[in-house]
């Protein structure tokens, strides 16, 4: 049955009472009854929105949807988001569909081969020892933003990426690109400063090569293979995911342990649950809620609906990851579940690329923090935590503990 357009419910929904990093509870309700129906955007456009979990993992792999935001349909949130991503005009490989993809995801992949991140544990480790040093060595309370969930993302993004390690001007310059507080101006004079301390980088790296991802697309970009816009584009987009959904979803997970107890306190009873607590809190706790649009490129049927060529979709990770046909009990956080099948990462050929990376920081941080600092716990009731007011990652803008 086609919906009216009348009845259509506006979109983005209001939060969940209680704690903002929860779905709508109108997702379940869509979710039970509708798991692909359409939706009004700010501007008045029309858009699917996927709940079902099944019907996300098919939107996610099927060729005939496009991640192409240049796209006429293409589901934007706000004329600010539209404006600051499409500014430059090179798509970011998130952005590219096959065989463009294909050969830029090849570019970027040497940098994140898994023997490499496995390498790379080690001084993850000493560097978040460091870090929970200084802070049990600080004053008390303590925002774990600064402290622990910045400089976490933003070394190991340098020791990847070829980035200096905890680059003050970088770590300020990334929340700005997509936070609403800061304004159309500050979005894009926050832009203007990363591209051009990136293509500092870019020259550095054409005389002084390393082993390092902008090493390697610089190289492509000498061999005339690459446009330098291409490289700096590319650059930048893996630096605004690496810093700023790592960063909220270490203080995410942390405030969903802080707020049961019982599950920190298995975690730490038995390290050995650290892998399977990030899985979980991975599917509990979604950081990049509206960052999974597509646009069909031809008429597709899911779900007893006729998604039509040129349709703008957004998938919405958070109820999929909720969905009782996949997850028993899914509204519960259970760090002894087996939830490895969950959406936080995407699925297909756009899944993450830098989910192995993701994984084992957040595997060092959890199980180190926890084991090091058991009495952790907030230093503020839970209702005065301020929320980030962003396009698409979720989080908090302080995350103030004590112990």
């Amino acid at each position: 049955m086609s919906q009216l357009s009348s009845e259509l419910p506006a979109f983005p929904m209001s939060k969940a009472k209680g704690c903002p990093l929860d779905p709508p509870p109108e997702y379940a309700r869509l979710r039970s009854d509708r798991p692909v129906a359409k939706a009004r955007l700010w501007d008045g456009k029309e858009v699917w929105l996927i709940t079902g979990y099944d019907e996300i993992r098919s939107i996610f792999t099927d060729p005939r949807i496009s991640v192409d935001n240049t796209a006429p349909g293409y589901p934007w949130l706000s004329e600010q988001q539209r404006t600051v991503v499409l500014t430059g005009g090179v798509k970011p490989v998130g952005r590219m569909d096959p065989p463009e993809h294909t050969a830029m995801r090849r570019m970027l992949g040497q940098g994140f081969l898994v023997k490499k991140i496995q390498n790379m544990r080690g001084d993850v480790e000493a560097l978040v020892n460091g870090l929970i040093d200084d802070i049990l060595a600080g004053p008390r309370p303590t925002d774990l933003v600064p402290t622990l969930a910045m400089p976490v993302p933003s070394t190991a993004l340098g020791w990847v990426l070829g980035v200096p390690p905890a680059d003050k001007r970088l770590v300020s310059l990334v929340p700005r690109l997509f936070d609403e507080d800061s304004g159309l101006e500050g979005a894009m004079e926050a832009r203007a400063e990363l591209f051009a301390y990136i293509d500092e980088l870019i020259t550095h790296r054409e005389n002084e090569p390393g082993d390092d991802i902008i090493s390697h697309l610089v190289g492509y970009y000498q061999k005339g293979e690459l446009s330098r816009v291409s490289v700096l584009t590319q650059a930048v987009t893996l630096i605004a995911a690496a810093l700023d959904t790592t960063r909220s979803m270490i203080t995410n997970g942390i405030l969903a342990l802080l707020q049961h107890p019982e599950q920190a306190a298995a975690l730490i009873e038995d390290p050995d649950l650290v892998p399977a607590a990030v899985e979980e809190l991975l599917r509990y706790t979604v950081v990049t809620e509206f960052s999974s649009k597509r646009v069909a490129a031809e008429d597709i049927e899911i779900a007893g609906e006729t998604i039509k060529a040129g349709d703008g979709i957004i998938c919405l990770i958070s109820a999929g990851n909720r969905d009782e046909k996949v997850f028993t009990d899914p509204d519960t956080l259970d760090i002894r579940r087996d939830a490895k099948q969950h959406l936080g990462f995407g699925a297909g050929i756009h899944t993450c690329i830098g989910k192995q990376l993701a994984r084992m920081e957040l595997e060092v941080v959890y199980g180190t923090l926890f084991r090091r600092i058991p009495e952790l716990r907030l230093a503020v009731p839970f209702d005065q935590l301020v929320f980030r007011n962003t396009f698409d990652v979720q989080g908090v803008r302080e995350l103030p503990v004590t112990w």
